[in-house]
């Protein structure tokens, strides 16, 4: 999971991070947002899931994922009771790093690790 703070959701803001993060060739799952578009045509296998058309899932093709770390964010930063701008991406970034290790049960050693270096 990799979260980033973006201008607009325009495929000109998207698309670089994506190329940036993802490797060609990968199977890619979104919902309908139209900056998606064009995804297949930069080398991904690319499925979508149309919120707007009431679906949530086609098969295996879902993007819960996504909205399991939102719900994981929001409750984590919610005890927060707010934020300033300055501290945001901050909380964001932690929210990303814990869930993306979520289930270790060494996260301060990992922790350690990365101050070390």
């Amino acid at each position: 999971m990799h979260v980033e703070i973006v201008q607009n959701c325009s495929k000109e803001q998207l698309m670089p991070i994506i190329e940036g993060k993802i490797l060609e060739e990968s199977t890619v799952y979104t919902d309908g947002w139209k900056a998606y578009d064009g995804l297949i045509l930069n080398g991904y296998d690319h499925y979508r899931v149309f919120h707007s058309k009431d679906e949530f899932a086609r098969g295996k093709c879902h993007v819960n994922g996504i909205e399991s770390f939102w719900s994981f964010a929001k409750r984590r930063m919610a005890k927060f009771n707010g934020l300033t701008d300055k501290n945001f991406l901050l909380h964001l970034k932690e929210c990303e790093f814990r869930f993306n290790l979520r289930g270790q049960k060494n996260l301060l050693q990992i922790l350690w690790k990365i101050w070390k270096n």
